[in-house]
């Protein structure tokens, strides 16, 4: 995933940058490794590139109000990029909540957004449209100010580090042209033209990057307890076993292993084919056309999978095991993170009008 030259103004005033958040309310599955994991590191390996990485823990409020699992989650998502890769001393690897001057962003934002603009996000819709197709039922039943507000707290995420790009799926577009409608509200009402406090961010969508099929043929997904753990989600059980055990699980159909399969419905291909070079694409399509079993087809996309992990897995059981070193390095980069939020936030407040009456000796 290549970061585009951008055309806003504002943006070629400064070095291209990309900021990914990750919501820290669940374990790391097969589909955020291949989704998001694999290509956000890929894309900085051989870039010059300002990058920033963060744990999304205060977007986890919204829909996880189990202390326990947002803790264990920020723990091994932290681990899972690290251990995949990730260079704490080449980006800016934070997490969310260590940066207090995002919520005090994000309510001077909220200060300057339009209350319409937040009717039409899609979760938002999304909820109210569950709630009036079910009798009897308040529109906003179950619909928290968190939910409602949450895109204002990503574009507080995105404008405090005038990030230009930021990588999203389709789903997520909405989201940045909020962000992007949201600073030139700001920029409007509290900048000289040609002095915007903000960058308009543009959306990265990479087209290329595979949606995974889960377990039962649906869309991967937690939500949906249909996942292939990346290392495993208990500590006490070895990971590869349990990455062994889960592809075993994959539904498939009740064909013969002498007969031809086709690979374009299988789970199996489908994921295998994240995983595999076009030549082994081509020869396990091959065998799926003689006959493979299911049996073989699955303990295939074991040893392929397996291959590409593996080396991370081991990074991944030490981190987790001695959480004081995640801890050391999330500070780390919360510093670097706080010299440039407290700058930015500083500017803000400045333009708003909260600044000292005068100066004291």
């Amino acid at each position: 995933m290549t970061a585009p030259q951008s055309t806003n103004p504002a943006a070629a005033q400064q070095p291209t940058r990309i900021l990914t958040g990750i919501t820290t309310s669940g374990i790391p599955h097969l589909g955020n490794y291949v989704g998001a994991i694999r290509p956000a590191i890929a894309s900085i390996a051989n870039s010059t590139h300002d990058a920033y990485f963060f744990l999304a823990d205060l977007h986890a409020l919204i829909k996880c109000h189990d202390p326990d699992a947002v803790h264990a989650s920020t723990k091994a998502i932290a681990a899972t990029w690290l251990a995949c890769g990730l260079d704490p001393e080449r980006v800016v690897f934070y997490r969310q909540s260590d940066i207090a001057e995002i919520p005090e962003l994000s309510w001077v934002l909220s200060c300057n957004c339009a209350k319409g603009l937040m009717n039409r996000a899609h979760a938002y819709k999304a909820a109210v449209d569950a709630n009036l197709a079910t009798p009897d039922t308040d529109p906003d039943f179950g619909i928290s100010m968190g939910l409602f507000g949450y895109p204002v707290l990503m574009a507080a995420d995105i404008l405090m580090f005038n990030a230009t790009h930021v990588p999203v799926g389709k789903d997520q577009i909405q989201h940045i042209e909020m962000a992007r409608d949201i600073a030139g509200t700001f920029n409007f009402r509290y900048c000289a033209a040609d002095k915007p406090l903000f960058v308009l961010p543009e959306a990265l969508v990479d087209e290329d990057t595979p949606l995974l099929t889960g377990l039962d043929g649906r869309k991967m997904s937690k939500s949906y307890g249909n996942t292939i753990p990346l290392f495993g989600d208990n500590p006490q059980v070895d990971g590869e076993r349990a990455l062994k055990k889960a592809i075993m699980r994959i539904v498939t159909n009740s064909q013969l292993p002498e007969e031809p399969k086709n690979p374009d419905e299988s789970t199996i291909f489908e994921i295998y084919k994240a995983f595999s070079t076009p030549a082994e694409q081509a020869a396990m399509r091959a065998r799926f056309e003689q006959g493979i079993g299911w049996g073989e087809a699955k303990e295939a996309l074991f040893d392929k999978i397996n291959a590409e992990i593996a080396p991370f897995r081991q990074r991944y059981n030490a981190l987790m095991a001695n959480p004081k070193e995640l801890e050391q390095i999330l500070q780390q980069g919360a510093d670097k993170a706080r010299r440039e939020s407290r700058k930015r936030m500083d500017k803000v407040r400045k333009a708003v009008g909260i600044k000292p009456l005068a100066k004291l000796k």
